[in-house]
């Protein structure tokens, strides 16, 4: 059994809601499970927008 996450609340809450899952399960989430999710998450939202480089 693997010991949980070693984050902090608030980033076990705001992970937990962008990943829709309870905290409990979150914090007992393997990391490999974890980091697959978070690019998961990642690839959705996309590469940031360039405009914010171009107003210079």
């Amino acid at each position: 059994m693997s010991k949980p996450l070693q984050i902090s609340a608030e980033t076990a809450v705001k992970l937990a809601e962008q990943l829709g899952v309870p905290i409990e399960h979150l914090m007992h989430m393997p990391r490999h499970i974890l980091l697959q999710k978070l690019a998961e998450l990642a690839k959705n939202d996309g590469p940031a927008s360039p405009e914010s480089e171009e107003k210079s």
